[in-house]
């Protein structure tokens, strides 16, 4: 048991080392496989990197496969956002229901609304920049937030 104690905590020794490089900048302080496999994939040429401008003009670099969706994109943002707030201020929980409610990402003035559509096929590839802008589902779409519901339902039953 001392052993395996001492092993792991050589191990994180050394992956803290070498997460101190400069060169391995973009990896993040404690890396999933995932995170590990996708800048690997980066480096290969089989993944992208994307740049997310939020609505404060600040922006986020991510990485994503090639064959990545929206769906996959957002839970990337999940992913780096939260990493990030909890880092800098301690666990802090963001509504990302709320969020996605609210607000889509854009590239090139176009929505990207279909979570399982690929990114290419909006024609987004290495180095693109994509945003954050005010989304508003229509009243086609026959999406309204919970709130609405309760109070068009709750006007109907008062006489």
């Amino acid at each position: 048991y001392d052993g395996d104690n001492m092993r792991m905590a050589r191990l994180e020794s050394t992956l803290s080392d070498l997460l101190a490089d400069p060169i391995l900048a973009d990896v993040p302080k404690k890396p999933s496989f995932w995170d590990v496999e996708t800048l690997i994939n980066l480096e290969l040429g089989s993944a992208m990197r994307i740049s997310v401008l939020k609505m404060d003009a600040t922006s986020l670099e991510m990485v994503v496969m090639n064959s990545a969706t929206v769906k996959n994109l957002k839970l990337a943002i999940k992913k780096k956002v939260n990493d990030t707030e909890e880092s800098k201020m301690g666990h802090r929980h963001i509504s990302w229901k709320h969020v996605w409610a609210n607000f889509c990402l854009s590239y090139h003035n176009e929505k990207l609304l279909n979570d399982n559509s690929l990114l290419s096929d909006y024609g987004i590839r290495n180095n693109s920049e994509v945003q954050f802008v005010p989304y508003v589902a229509s009243r086609a779409s026959g999406k309204h937030s919970r709130r609405r519901k309760h109070r068009f339902f709750h006007g109907l039953t008062k006489s």
